[in-house]
């Protein structure tokens, strides 16, 4: 995939294997792992193997997740982007567009996921002419949680995951039909 995209403040390109250091440095810090799973990973053949993943999606689906780099310095700070999950059932659902991110910690709070959300949103609306976008969220993650609301999601439901975990259920309609 060759697709190259800007905000502002950030540059989002498909994410390549030279990705894997970044990657791997945002992946294995316990704290961005704190509402997912509690799972970091432990070696850099983890995030190449989630590169190659995404990868297949773009061949797949002509969408996934993107590299997200920040224009001032050239930092990859994380990933952000629209998913097409087929792949499991999440809250009863499956084959549905989902958006998400991932920040590296010194990036949190500066207002980067929220730029990027409003970005993918409208993208996935107006590019793709998706019609409905789904987001799902550690119930206790407060920061995710108000960054979909005032990105326009709207709040659906709570459900369980297999382990006992709740989760946020969010969703968006497109707004232009």
């Amino acid at each position: 995939m060759n697709l190259l995209l800007e905000t502002p403040r950030l540059l989002l390109r498909p994410l390549v294997l030279s990705d894997a250091e970044a990657l791997f440095e945002l992946n294995k810090n316990p704290e961005v792992h704190k509402y997912l799973w509690q799972t970091p990973e432990k070696e850099i053949e983890e995030s190449i193997k989630v590169i190659e993943y995404v990868n297949r999606q773009y061949a797949e689906n002509n969408i996934g997740r993107f590299a997200t780099i920040l224009k001032e310095t050239g930092e990859f700070i994380g990933w952000t982007g629209i998913k097409f999950v087929n792949d499991h059932i999440e809250n009863g659902n499956t084959n549905f567009f989902d958006y998400g991110y991932r920040l590296a910690e010194p990036f949190w709070n500066k207002g980067y996921a929220t730029e990027a959300t409003k970005f993918w949103l409208d993208y996935g609306f107006t590019q793709m002419n998706i019609e409905k976008m789904n987001a799902y969220t550690h119930a206790q993650n407060g920061a995710s949680n108000h960054i979909l609301q005032k990105s326009g999601m709207v709040f659906m439901e709570d459900y369980t995951d297999a382990v006992g975990v709740i989760w946020k259920w969010w969703q968006m309609n497109n707004p232009n039909g």
